[in-house]
C-alpha cells in the first residue's frame, strides 16, 4: 500500500511528531508498504510569529491538488491541522476521497498557555477539522475517551514505538556532573511546563536537553541547571543512559515519546499524575507520579532499571506501524 502523509511538522523541527513520522516511514518500508510525504520543504514558507523554528507553508489549492495527484497514493493521512493539513482536507472533501487524521497535540491547552483563547473555541475548530475525515488516530485509549467526551468521532488507536537498540543502558557515563542526574528532554517552550522541573530543589544536577524559543529565559532564570542544547541519535541516547531519573513536567502531552526513550535506556520516570501512558508506567512500577514533582523524582531513584526497560519493550516499531496501516485500511471501507 502507498500512503501519502501530509504534515506541517517536518525537519528541521525536532519534536515527537516528526520523529514518529520518520520511524513510521522506515518501518513501513521494511514491512513492504510505502509512506510518502508532502511537507513544508516543498513550498515557500514563513516563520511562525513567536516561534521561528516552525515554518508555515504558503500553498495554493491548485498546487496542493497537483502534488497530491502526482503522489499516486492509495490512501491519504493528514498528520497536522496546519496550512498543508487544511488544504489537503479541502482536496479530499471536494473529491469525496477518504482520509484519516491524527490528534498529536493538545492545542486547546497549548494555546491557553500562550494566549487568552478559551478551550471550547479551539475544541470546536479541531472537531470540525477531524470529524470531517474517516478516522482520527490517537496515541492512547485515555486520550480517545477524553476527546470522545468533547465530541470527537471515529477515534482509532495508533500507539508509538521506540528503538530498543539505540536507547539502551550503557556502562560508560558521558555526563561528568555531580549525581544524581535528573534529566529532561523537551522543546524549550512555555507549553512544556519546564519551570516546574527547573525550579525543583533536588540533590545532584538538573540537565536540560533541547532548544526552543524559551531557552534564553530559562538559562537566565536557572543558572544551576545544565543546558546542553538539542541532541540527536547516539549522542542523545548516551545522555539518556547517563541519567538517574527522567523528569517529565508537561501536562499537555498526548503521549510523550521521550518517556519511552528514557525507559528503554533503563531510566525511571518522574511526572505529575496523568492518564494513558503515564498511568501505565506507574502501574508497571517504571515511574512515580505525584503532584509534588520533587517527591516523585526522589522516589523514582529507587525503581528497577530492568523493569523500566521491560516496559518500553512493549512498544515496538512493528506494532505501531501495523496499527497505523490497519487504521488507514479500515478507513477506506
Amino acid at each position: 500500500m502507498r500512503i501519502l502523509v501530509v504534515t506541517d511538522a517536518w525537519r528541521p523541527q525536532v519534536n515527537g511528531v516528526v520523529r514518529s513520522l520518520e520511524q513510521l516511514e522506515a518501518e513501513a518500508r521494511r514491512m513492504g508498504d510505502d509512506i510518502v510525504f508532502l511537507t513544508p520543504d516543498q513550498f515557500r514558507t514563513l516563520p511562525m510569529p513567536g516561534y521561528r523554528e516552525i515554518r508555515l507553508s504558503i500553498a495554493r489549492p491548485r498546487v496542493m491538488a497537483r502534488l497530491i495527484d502526482a503522489a499516486k497514493a492509495d490512501a491519504i493521512h493528514i498528520a497536522t491541522e496546519g496550512p498543508l493539513g487544511l488544504l489537503a482536507r479541502r482536496y479530499c472533501k471536494s473529491r469525496k476521497i477518504p482520509f484519516t487524521t491524527c490528534y498529536h497535540t493538545r492545542y486547546p491547552q497549548y494555546l491557553r498557555a500562550r494566549l487568552p483563547v478559551p478551550e471550547r473555541v479551539t475544541y470546536s475548530l479541531l472537531r470540525r477539522f477531524h470529524n470531517g475525515g474517516d478516522g482520527v488516530m490517537v496515541a492512547t485509549e485515555a486520550l480517545a475517551s477524553e476527546l470522545r467526551a468533547v465530541g470527537f468521532d471515529n477515534l482509532m488507536i495508533w500507539s508509538r514505538g521506540v528503538d530498543m537498540e539505540l536507547y539502551r543502558p550503557r556502562d560508560e557515563k558521558v555526563l561528568d556532573f555531580e549525581g544524581p542526574i535528573f534529566l529532561c528532554v523537551a522543546r524549550l517552550a512555555v507549553e512544556k511546563n519546564l519551570d516546574a522541573f527547573l525550579k525543583l530543589d533536588l540533590p545532584g544536577t538538573k540537565v536540560m536537553v533541547g532548544d526552543g524559543p524559551d531557552r534564553d529565559r530559562l538559562e537566565a532564570a536557572y543558572p544551576d541547571a545544565r543546558f546542553l542544547g538539542a541532541k540527536f541519535g547516539e549522542e542523545l541516547a548516551e545522555i539518556y543512559a547517563a541519567a538517574d531519573v527522567f523528569v517529565f513536567p508537561s501536562r499537555t502531552e498526548t503521549f510523550g515519546l521521550v518517556l519511552l526513550e528514557a525507559l528503554a535506556s533503563g531510566v525511571p520516570v518522574a511526572s505529575f499524575p496523568g492518564e494513558g501512558l503515564l498511568a501505565d508506567i506507574a502501574l508497571a512500577e517504571a515511574g512515580v507520579l505525584n503532584e509534588d514533582l520533587a517527591v516523585a523524582a526522589r522516589a523514582a531513584m529507587a525503581l528497577s532499571r530492568e523493569r523500566c526497560r521491560a516496559f518500553a519493550a512493549r512498544y515496538s516499531f512493528e506494532r505501531s506501524t501495523t496499527q497505523f496501516i490497519e487504521n488507514v485500511r479500515s478507513s477506506l471501507g
